[in-house]
């Protein structure tokens, strides 16, 4: 076992120096290099052109699972659409702006009495 703790402890000694030297700063690191600051900042335009363009063509594109409900025909709701704007009767008969949540599976359809 002390044979072994020798031979990484060499094999350390040998390396560390070899290492510290990779580490330490050059002129050359600190160096300001313009044609890589130029072709950076271009790529990195392009890729912002080209992701500006991908998300304006799919806001464009619309949903691609569109169905056309015909005006007149019922609908029935698929999730519960909480505080939405109706009309209440009151006891006068008169209509009454009010708030509901629209549960999950009812129907909805136009009244067949008003202009479409």
């Amino acid at each position: 076992m002390a044979i072994l703790i020798a031979i990484i402890e060499i094999v350390i000694r040998a390396l560390l120096p070899a290492l510290a030297a990779g580490a330490t700063p050059t002129a050359q690191d600190g160096a300001r290099q313009p044609e890589l600051r130029s072709r950076l900042t271009e790529a990195v335009r392009g890729r912002w052109v080209a992701a500006l363009v991908v998300v304006g063509i799919l806001a464009l594109s619309g949903c691609n699972r569109t169905l056309y409900v015909q005006p007149g025909e019922p609908v029935r709701l698929r999730e519960t659409i909480r505080s939405a704007k109706v009309w209440v009767l009151d006891a006068n008969g008169k209509a009454t702006a009010g708030t509901m949540d629209l549960p999950e599976g009812w129907y909805c359809l136009p009244d067949p009495g008003e202009s479409q």
